[in-house]
């Protein structure tokens, strides 16, 4: 439970109290992915782009330093944020850039197809091939590749870490989540004073937690699958989380996923695997992206590369 008296941003954060209690909405969802499509086809500054078939592209950055013939980098598998139903894998060039600079990885963010004309299973099974897809290129070590991601790119980044476990395929070493949307029953009575959510509301996480899990605006209590696939579909209800590689979760104490991800990261120290939560006092949902310049989030930042850079280690 978060005790918040008011909502008491945290002091670098100085657009807070400026910003609306949600993004994506019923009425403008079908603005911002007209938005998002726009630029979509064409290659990030600096790196390629690439089409894995069926409109599934990912936008890859590889670092400018040569290296020897057979030397083979890490790679990182980057997922966008949006709550499932919007949203671009532009929305990672900045961060994919930095990652191929700072690790010398082959960094790789990837444009899956979104709901509710493309419910579960198809956006993870799309992140999947672009996973298998970076596992096989020449220059990338197969077994040094973390994914990661943003808000519901966390979510599907902490998904795709229990597939790939599941089906023993791709190796995945490491998990960097940032406010993942990992729980279609989000929220609970006692989570975060509604006051202080920015960015991303109950209204908003229930309209893509439905579309995704194939009720659309309905919300996801009307979703028409069994437990079995609920299960496989939301990272929160699974109840096996061993063997899982490492993770790295971060959330803000403002944010709607506060007490999922809590929760998430107990159950995976629970479960064996070794799990790094970095909390934040003061943060809303999406603060990093909305105040990029903010010292907090230049932080949480320099955390997610530290964390990948433990990960991508050579053993």
């Amino acid at each position: 439970m978060v005790n918040v008296d008011s909502p008491a941003f945290h002091p670098d954060l100085r657009m807070a109290r400026f910003l609306p209690r949600t993004s994506a909405t019923r009425g403008n969802r079908r603005i911002f992915r007209a938005v998002a499509r726009l630029g979509s086809g064409t290659p990030p500054k600096g790196g390629d782009l690439v089409d894995l078939g069926d409109s599934v592209t990912v936008r890859v950055q590889r670092p400018a330093t040569a290296t020897a013939a057979d030397a083979r980098r890490p790679g990182v598998l980057h997922l966008h944020g949006g709550g499932l139903i919007v949203g671009s894998a532009g929305q990672g060039d900045a961060l994919c850039r930095q990652l191929a600079d700072e690790l010398g990885a082959v960094a790789a963010s990837v444009n899956y197809r979104m709901p509710p004309e493309h419910p579960y299973p198809t956006p993870l099974e799309d992140c999947y091939r672009a996973l298998q897809w970076l596992a096989a290129e020449p220059d990338v070590d197969p077994a040094r590749i973390v994914v990661m991601g943003e808000s519901a790119g966390g979510g599907l980044a902490a998904a795709l870490a229990l597939l790939a476990r599941d089906r023993g395929e791709v190796s995945v070493a490491g998990q960097v989540l940032s406010y993942p949307m990992l729980d279609d029953r989000t929220p609970s009575d006692d989570g975060p004073d509604p006051r202080g959510l920015r960015l991303w509301n109950v209204r908003s996480n229930r309209l893509g937690w439905g579309m995704y899990l194939g009720a659309g605006t309905k919300g996801p209590a009307a979703t028409p699958f069994d437990a079995a696939t609920l299960e496989r579909a939301v990272p929160a209800r699974r109840i096996d989380l061993t063997g899982l590689p490492p993770a790295w979760i971060g959330v803000g104490t403002l944010d709607l996923f506060h007490d999922e991800d809590v929760e998430y990261a107990r159950r995976l120290a629970a479960a064996g695997v070794e799990c790094e939560l970095h909390i934040v006092p003061g943060a809303y949902h999406g603060f990093d992206i909305a105040e990029p310049k903010a010292a907090v989030s230049r932080d949480f930042l320099q955390r997610q590369v530290a964390a990948a850079r433990t990960m991508l280690a050579a053993p």
